[in-house]
């Protein structure tokens, strides 16, 4: 009997895999625990339809990524902080701190997207953003001494 994988099934397959199964190993486990349902042609082509449909958005979000890193990439940050004579912060420069410096720029990143610890120095900075698709592009984050 065919079915299909509502959910992953160890040592059968993922979820959306179309697989022949025995008829009781269907009935008595798949069935009951809503892990799968029988194959029939109009459910595979449902399948197929929505598999098409998730593929055509996942293209479209890698293009949208992709023009993003064209903004993004060699863009120049500039943040103000406090700092000692040496060129000590007094307090770290954050992911979040850079986020919202993009943000003010208009580029919609996220903190844990920053691929950046606490930076403790004055001075100019490259920092990698970390995007979706396994993308990622880097900017020049420069931190200046803020004025007293």
């Amino acid at each position: 009997m065919q079915v299909i994988l509502l959910k992953d099934v160890p040592t059968l397959g993922t979820k959306d895999d179309v697989k022949e199964v025995a008829l009781g190993y269907a009935r008595n486990f798949l069935f009951p625990k809503n892990l799968a349902v029988e194959a029939t042609p109009d459910m595979i082509a449902e399948l197929e339809a929505r598999k098409a449909k998730e593929e055509k958005m996942a293209e479209a979000d890698l293009e949208k990524t992709e023009q993003l890193i064209q903004q993004l990439e060699g863009q120049v940050v500039e943040i103000a902080a406090k700092a000692s004579d040496e060129g000590t912060l007094y307090a770290a420069v954050s992911p979040a701190k850079i986020a919202a410096a993009l943000k003010a720029k208009g580029f919609d990143i996220a903190k844990d997207q920053i691929g950046a610890s606490h930076i403790k120095e004055l001075g100019e900075h490259e920092v990698k953003i970390n995007l979706d698709h396994g993308l990622e592009a880097v900017i020049t984050l420069i931190i200046n001494a803020e004025q007293k």
